[in-house]
C-alpha cells in the first residue's frame, strides 16, 4: 500500500474520486473538526480542576483522532469485499469483550455501570467499537437472506440477540436500542416480510419496559424526564442545567468559550451533554447550523445507498447513515429535553476514544461504498468500449 494514502492531506488518490465520496470525506473533516473545537472548550474548565491541565481531555482526544484516522484511510482504500468478509470475527471477538466487562474485577465501573475493559491506561468500550461491525455483519445478513440456509440465518440473530443483551446487561439500555433500532431498520431496508419486523419491535419495545421495571435508576430517568422540575436538584438535574445551558443561548449564543454551564453546573459537559454546551455558546443558530450539516450528511448517504449496485453494499451505506444521523439525534433529543437522559455521545464531539474509533470507522465505510460504486460503474464501459473497439477491427478484416 501506498504510504502516503495514510495520511491526511498527501492522499493524490482523491481526485479521482466519485463527487460523493469527496464531500462526504470533507464533511466528515468538518464535522471532526467543529467536535474537536467544540470538545476543547467544554473540557477545559472541568479538566483544569481535576488534573491541573486543561488540555488535559483535548490531547488524548488528539491521540485517540490520530488513531481514528489511520483506521479511516485504511478503510477507505480497502475493497469492500475484503472488510465484509472479516466482518463476523470482530462481532464474535466484541461480543465476548461486552461479557467479559459483566465479570466483576475485570470490567471497569462508571456511574454504576460496566462498560469499559481496562489495558493499561487504555480503556476499551467493545459496546462502542462493535457499531460498525454490526453494520457490516447486518447487511451482509440481511442482503443475502434468500440464499442462506435457515440453520446460518437463526445463528446470527442469535449473535445479534446475545449483543443486545450483553449491552443491556452492563447496564447501557440507550446503546442497546440504538444497535437494536439500527439492525432492524437495516431488516426493514432489506425487504424482510413485515410479520418478523414487527414480532422483533414488538419484542425490543417489551425488552425495554421490562429493563426500566428492573433498574430503579432507569425508571427515575424517564419518570423525571417527564416533569425534570419537580425534581430539579435531585433526578432531574441533569435534564434541568442542560435545558437552562440550552436556553441560555438564546439566537446567537453567548460566543465561543463563553458558556455559564459548564463551569461546574452541568454534569459530563464533555461526553453525554457536549451538545448542551454547543448550543449555549452558539445558540439557536448554531444548532440550526449543526442539523442542516447532518441533514447533508443524510442526503448524501442515501444517495449513495441508491447508486450501489450490490445488495449488501446499499445495505451498508443506509446502516451507516442510520448509526451517524441516529446517534447524533438521539443525543440532540436527550439533551433538550425531547427523550429521557441517557448516556449516549455524539459523535465527533464527545470525549472518548473508542466512540471516536467507531465514528471514524463507520464515516470511511460510507465513503468507501461511494468509492466502489463509482468504479463499478466505470468497468462496465471499459469493456463495452473494448468490445466495441475488437467489433470494428474484426469488421475491417
Amino acid at each position: 500500500m501506498n504510504l502516503r494514502r495514510l495520511t491526511l492531506f498527501f492522499d493524490d488518490s482523491v481526485s479521482s474520486w466519485a463527487l460523493e465520496a469527496r464531500l462526504l470525506r470533507w464533511l466528515t473533516l468538518v464535522w471532526l473538526f467543529v467536535g474537536l473545537v467544540m470538545l476543547f472548550s467544554a473540557s477545559y474548565a472541568v479538566a483544569d480542576v481535576r488534573h491541573n491541565d486543561g488540555l488535559y481531555y483535548f490531547k488524548r482526544q488528539i491521540l485517540w483522532v490520530l488513531v481514528g484516522l489511520i483506521v479511516f484511510n485504511i478503510v477507505v482504500h480497502l475493497p469492500l469485499r475484503r472488510i465484509l468478509n472479516i466482518s463476523h470475527w470482530f462481532v464474535i471477538l466484541l461480543l465476548g469483550l461486552i461479557f467479559v466487562t459483566l465479570i466483576p474485577g475485570l470490567g471497569k465501573k462508571a456511574f454504576d455501570a460496566s462498560r469499559w475493559i481496562a489495558l493499561g491506561p487504555i480503556p476499551i468500550q467493545p459496546s462502542e467499537l462493535i457499531k460498525p461491525f454490526l453494520v457490516l455483519q447486518s447487511a451482509r445478513l440481511f442482503g443475502q437472506w434468500e440464499k442462506l440456509s435457515p440453520r446460518v440465518r437463526l445463528f446470527w440473530l442469535g449473535i445479534f440477540g446475545l449483543v443486545l443483551l450483553g449491552i443491556l446487561a452492563q447496564p447501557n439500555l440507550s446503546t442497546t436500542a440504538l444497535c437494536g433500532m439500527t439492525i432492524w431498520f437495516i431488516a426493514l431496508a432489506a425487504g424482510l416480510p413485515y410479520k418478523y419486523l414487527g414480532g422483533t419491535a414488538i419484542g425490543g419495545v417489551l425488552l425495554a419496559m421490562l429493563s426500566i421495571s428492573i433498574k430503579e435508576y432507569q425508571r427515575k430517568r424517564v419518570l423525571s424526564f417527564l416533569n425534570p422540575w419537580a425534581d430539579a436538584t435531585g433526578d432531574g438535574y441533569q435534564l434541568v442545567q442542560s435545558l437552562l445551558a440550552v436556553g441560555s443561548g438564546r439566537q446567537w449564543g453567548a460566543g465561543f468559550g463563553l458558556s455559564q454551564q459548564k463551569q461546574f453546573y452541568l454534569p459530563i459537559q464533555d461526553t453525554d451533554f457536549i451538545f448542551a454546551v454547543f448550543a449555549e455558546e452558539f445558540g439557536f443558530v448554531g444548532a440550526v447550523v449543526l442539523l442542516s450539516m447532518l441533514a447533508l450528511y443524510a442526503t448524501l448517504g442515501l444517495i449513495v445507498a441508491l447508486k450501489a449496485k450490490h445488495p449488501v453494499h446499499r445495505l451498508v451505506a443506509i446502516g451507516v447513515t442510520i448509526l451517524m444521523v441516529g446517534q447524533s439525534l438521539l443525543h440532540i433529543a436527550v439533551t433538550t429535553g425531547a427523550m429521557p437522559t441517557t448516556g449516549l455521545p455524539l459523535p465527533m464531539f464527545s470525549y472518548g476514544g473508542n466512540s471516536m474509533i467507531a465514528s471514524l470507522m463507520a464515516a470511511s465505510l460510507l465513503i468507501r461504498v461511494a468509492r466502489q460504486s463509482s468504479e463499478a460503474e466505470v468497468v462496465p464501459l471499459q469493456e463495452e468500449a473494448e468490445k466495441r473497439r475488437k467489433r470494428r477491427l474484426f469488421q475491417k478484416k
